[in-house]
C-alpha cells in the first residue's frame, strides 16, 4: 500500500493544513478550535491550541512562504494567525458574510485568500498596509447557492469556484495595487475585478473540490451525482469531459501530475484517473483497495443485495459487515480533504495526506507505484 502513517487525532475532522516544512499539522476536530500537532520519534505532540472561533472551523490554509494560517468558521468569521514569541496571534479579517464562511485558500504568492461561503460570495481578502489590517473584496451576485471550493490558478489572478447551484465558475481577481501587471499576463486581456471569465454547467447536482493543474491548462472538479469534470483551454471555447463511476460521489480532487488526478470522498477510497495520449480522461484504479472494480457480472448481484438491504430481506449485522468489508482500505468513513505535500509549483506530487470524518488523517506516498500508475504520471 502507497500509506505510509495513519494516526487518528479526534472523533472526526473538519480540515486540515501542513506547515511549510512539513513537520506540524493544522487540524479542526469538528469543533470551534484548531490543534496544532508536530511530530517527533513517530509521536504527535500538541504543541499550541488556536481558540477564537465560535462555531465549526470549516476552513484552514498555511501558508508555504510567511508562516501564517488563515482559518474560517460558521461564524463567519475569518482569522490570520501570526507566531510571534512562541505564540500564535490572530487578526480578524473583516468578511462582511451574514451566512457561514466554508471554505479558504490562500493565493499562490500569498498577497490575498479567497474565502468562499453560504452567502453565495466570495470574499478576495488582502493586507492593506496604510490601515495596518486586512480588508475583503466581495465577488457577489454571480452565484445562485453556497460556495464550496475555491482554487487559485498559477498565475495569481483566475479564481475557480465550485457551488451547490451545480456551477463551477472562473473570475479575475486583479487588485490594482495589491497584483502587478505582470502577474495578470496570461488571463484574459482587460479583465476587471469580478469579471466573470467562464461558467460551467457540466453537473446537475451540488459541485464540490475544483483545482487547477500544475500549469493551470486543466480544471477539474466533481459532482454529487458520481461524477467528475476535466475542463481545458478554459476560456470562450474550452474542451470539457465527464467521467461517471459507480462508487460513492467525490468530495475533493488533487492533481498529482499534469494527466492525473487523485479524488477522495464517500467511498473513503482514494481514487485515480488519468488522461490518456489522447486526451480522454478515465478511472484508473484506487490507491490501498482492498476491493478490485466492479465487473458488469458481477452489478446485478450487487444491485439484488441492495434491494434486499433496502426492505430488510438481511440482518442489521450482516449489512454493517459487508459495508465495512466493501470499504476497505485506511479510512473508516468519507474522505472530506486532500492536501500536497510537494512543494508548490511541482510537476509531480509525490506525497499528499487525507483527513475524514473518521478523525483520521493518512499520508500517502507514491513513490513506489509509479509503474502502477503507469505513464501518465
Amino acid at each position: 500500500m502507497a500509506v505510509v502513517d495513519v494516526h487518528r487525532f479526534s472523533e472526526s475532522i473538519t480540515c486540515h493544513a501542513w506547515s511549510p516544512d512539513y513537520s506540524m499539522v493544522a487540524l479542526c476536530p469538528n469543533n470551534n478550535e484548531v490543534h496544532i500537532y508536530k511530530s517527533s520519534q513517530d509521536q504527535w505532540e500538541r504543541l499550541h491550541v488556536l481558540q477564537k472561533h465560535d462555531q465549526i472551523v470549516s476552513g484552514i490554509d498555511w501558508s508555504s512562504k510567511s508562516n501564517k494560517i488563515v482559518t474560517v468558521s460558521h461564524d463567519r468569521n475569518s482569522y490570520v494567525w501570526s507566531l510571534e514569541g512562541g505564540e500564535w496571534v490572530p487578526t480578524l479579517v473583516i468578511l462582511r458574510l451574514n451566512r457561514a464562511a466554508l471554505c479558504v485558500q490562500w493565493s499562490p504568492n500569498e498577497n490575498k485568500f479567497a474565502v468562499g461561503s453560504g452567502a453565495k460570495t466570495v470574499c478576495i481578502c488582502y493586507y492593506e498596509q496604510e490601515n495596518n489590517w486586512w480588508v475583503s473584496k466581495l465577488i457577489r451576485k454571480r452565484h445562485e447557492s453556497s460556495v464550496t471550493s475555491v482554487a487559485w490558478h498559477p498565475n495569481n489572478i483566475l479564481l475557480a469556484t465550485t457551488s451547490t447551484d451545480g456551477k463551477c465558475r472562473v473570475f479575475s481577481t486583479f487588485i490594482k495595487g495589491v497584483d502587478t501587471k505582470d502577474s495578470k499576463a496570461g488571463s484574459p486581456a482587460e479583465t476587471k475585478f469580478g469579471e466573470q471569465i467562464i461558467q460551467l454547467d457540466l453537473s446537475y447536482s451540488w459541485a464540490f473540490g475544483v483545482k487547477w493543474s500544475p500549469s493551470g491548462n486543466t480544471l477539474a472538479y466533481v459532482g454529487h451525482s458520481s461524477m467528475i469534470y476535466f475542463v481545458d483551454d478554459v476560456g470562450p471555447s474550452p474542451l470539457a469531459q465527464s467521467v461517471a463511476f459507480r462508487d460513492l460521489p467525490l468530495r475533493d480532487v488533487l492533481f498529482i501530475s499534469e494527466k492525473m488526478v487523485i479524488g477522495v470522498g464517500y467511498d473513503s477510497n482514494p481514487m485515480v484517473f488519468a488522461a490518456d495520449d489522447t486526451g480522454i480522461w478515465s478511472f484508473i484504479r484506487y490507491i490501498g483497495e482492498k476491493k478490485a472494480e466492479s465487473s458488469g457480472s458481477s452489478y446485478s448481484s450487487q444491485f439484488s443485495e441492495a434491494f434486499g438491504k433496502f426492505y430488510g430481506s438481511q440482518s442489521k449485522s450482516a449489512t454493517a459487515n459487508d459495508a465495512s468489508e466493501s470499504r476497505g482500505g485506511v479510512h473508516d468513513n468519507c474522505i472530506n480533504f486532500i492536501v500536497s505535500l510537494s512543494k508548490a509549483g511541482s510537476p509531480k506530487v509525490m506525497r499528499f495526506s487525507t483527513s475524514g470524518l473518521d478523525g483520521k488523517i493518512a499520508i500517502w506516498d507514491l513513490e513506489n507505484m509509479q509503474e502502477e500508475l503507469g505513464h501518465q504520471f
